[in-house]
């Protein structure tokens, strides 16, 4: 009984703990500046950034120097900013690091192809220990431009994706979050190359992060109100009956709780 009751009111992994059973990060701050990132708003609420600031990021030198051991469970890097051709030379030392400890790493990415063709060419003796999960929430350049301000267009990102693809790499998406009322166009384009698992969720929180992410900015809210109407119960579980039976279709935890899928109990589950 008392088993039970601690197994009900034990605090489920979410966001990133899906994935990974731990996490790494080597700057403060992400030039993408995607309009809805919760990394940015948690930066804002602590003031550790402004609005403004955020997409000016500064690297953490004591994230740069620090050593690393073999973990248990696999590690996400990163998971508060993307890799870039201004901090890829940083990524690949600590990537490297990782690595030769005997870590297993998911490397999560709005990829450019530059910096996916370096990694895939540094980090291929290391093939058998990454997973690239590249995040795509559409097809439509508008899109992916107004959420993403900064980030690689959707042809860069499939590039990217088929790149590490062809260099054999394990290869998967984050569709987290969807962005428009079209997943099952992102689904067909990339599902050719994935060998792992394409991963489906909703837009998390959009009416708290707006404010703080886009202050005075009412075409932000307008939109965001637009894109939360794509994704209601009735949608969702649409959504879900349609792949329901793909094998490589994962499903984020806010998906699960639509459609009443159980969540994993501990950290790095993948599944």
């Amino acid at each position: 009984m008392i088993t039970a009751l601690k197994q009900t009111h034990m605090r489920l992994p979410t966001g990133t703990q899906e994935w990974a059973a731990s996490n790494v990060n080597i700057q403060d701050g992400c030039e993408h500046d995607c309009r809805y990132c919760y990394a940015k708003t948690m930066a804002i609420r602590f003031k550790r950034a402004t609005a403004a600031s955020w997409s000016k990021p500064r690297l953490r030198q004591h994230d740069l120097d620090r050593g690393f051991t073999r973990r248990n469970g696999r590690i996400m890097f990163p998971t508060a900013h993307d890799i870039t051709a201004r901090n890829l030379d940083e990524c690949l030392i600590v990537l490297k690091r990782m690595l030769v400890a005997g870590n297993d790493l998911l490397i999560v990415s709005k990829p450019w192809l530059t910096c996916v063709t370096r990694l895939c060419d540094e980090l291929a003796p290391y093939r058998s220990q990454i997973v690239f999960r590249f995040s795509i929430g559409s097809t439509d350049p508008a899109v992916l431009s107004y959420w993403e301000p900064s980030a690689p267009s959707f042809q860069e990102r499939l590039a990217s994706l088929q790149t590490a693809y062809l260099k054999d790499f394990q290869t998967s998406i984050s569709g987290e979050p969807i962005l428009d009322g079209n997943p099952d166009s992102l689904i067909a384009a990339v599902r050719p190359f994935v060998t792992d698992s394409i991963w489906l969720g909703k837009i998390n929180r959009l009416r708290n992060i707006l404010p703080l992410n886009c202050p005075h900015d009412p075409e932000a809210i307008r939109r965001g109100e637009i894109l939360m109407s794509t994704q209601t119960d009735t949608a969702i579980r649409a959504l879900y009956r349609r792949h329901r039976n793909d094998s490589k279709i994962k499903w984020k935890d806010s998906v699960k709780a639509v459609v009443g899928l159980s969540r994993p109990t501990a950290a790095g589950l993948d599944e």
